[in-house]
């Protein structure tokens, strides 16, 4: 009977193998989106082309940027924390330049989903979500489902228009640097609106009177004009050695206390590489242990 142990334990060593070739095929459009690279846009709070305006008491965390037009007005009264203004620098000249690779590379994504024009009363998770227009009435909630990493990229054909007081909320761990909205012509925030994300616009961006912005306001080719609003450029650190360490962790552990048992009808697809990970390893204990006991016997 020993003699046909090893045999058992190489087919489970093949059929993990399997399974990560599944994982990893099985459901193409769950693949994990990369960020947008801003390159040196990424300082930017707000960046025009042809004028930044604004009006009221706006407070902007970040710098103010302009090129190649001349004319940032209204700070004061706006107030700039955390950043500087530059108007038709360098600098300016080189954040645009790299907007115009980060709109590029947000257009070109793969689509994950067609979505209706208005995103309210909505709950997505991450992906790439293309609308010929796009527009939010309440509130659209992006749900990370624990993924730190989790990317959101919104491709509007025309337009992106928020109503008074909507609100994009953040859950699960969704982080509003990884949130980007990618629009083909302008775009317009809602008086009082709450708003989350990298607006990247081919034109122009106006956010009216009361807007709160968690990222970035960036137009390709012409201007964007405040009204009392505050503006956050949150910096955006890099966690992934983090995450993927504490994953390996929870994955060891979790692998030692679980007998591996497949359902009837296959592994559930849940999208999620992790847990197809998990049950490799699984898979892969269960064999060496199977090793282990034919290599007792033979020398008992």
């Amino acid at each position: 009977m020993s003699t046909h142990r090893p045999h058992i334990a190489s087919l489970l060593v093949v059929a993990a193998l399997g399974l990560a070739l599944t994982g990893v095929t099985a459901n193409p459009a769950s693949a994990a989106q990369a960020p947008v690279g801003l390159g040196t846009a990424a300082g930017y709070a707000v960046l025009g082309a042809t004028t930044v305006t604004n009006t009221g008491a706006s407070v902007i965390s970040g710098d103010v940027g302009l090129s190649p037009g001349t004319a940032v007005v209204g700070f004061p009264p706006g107030v700039i924390n955390s950043g500087t203004i530059h108007a038709t620098d360098a600098a300016a000249a080189q954040a645009q330049a790299d907007l115009t690779t980060a709109y590029n590379d947000a257009a070109g994504r793969a689509s994950t989903a067609t979505v209706s024009a208005d995103l309210g009363g909505q709950t997505l998770v991450s992906g790439v979500y293309t609308g010929a227009t796009l527009g939010l009435t309440g509130t659209l909630t992006l749900d990370a489902q624990g993924d730190p990493n989790a990317v959101f990229i919104f491709q509007s054909a025309s337009t992106l228009i928020t109503a008074s007081a909507s609100v994009v909320a953040l859950t699960n761990g969704a982080d509003a640097c990884n949130v980007f909205w990618q629009v083909g012509s302008s775009a317009t925030l809602g008086t009082n609106s709450v708003f989350v994300g990298d607006v990247l616009a081919l034109t122009s961006i106006a956010a009216t009177t009361g807007a709160t912005i968690n990222g970035r306001l960036l137009a390709r080719n012409a201007e964007v004009t405040l009204d009392s609003n505050t503006i956050t450029n949150s910096a955006c650190g890099n966690t992934t050695a983090t995450t993927t360490t504490t994953t390996a962790a929870t994955s060891v552990a979790t692998t030692a206390a679980v007998t591996a048992t497949v359902p009837t009808g296959g592994l559930p697809k849940t999208g999620k590489s992790s847990s197809t990970l998990l049950l490799i390893a699984i898979v892969l204990v269960a064999a060496g242990a199977t090793l282990t006991a034919v290599r007792r016997r033979r020398h008992a």
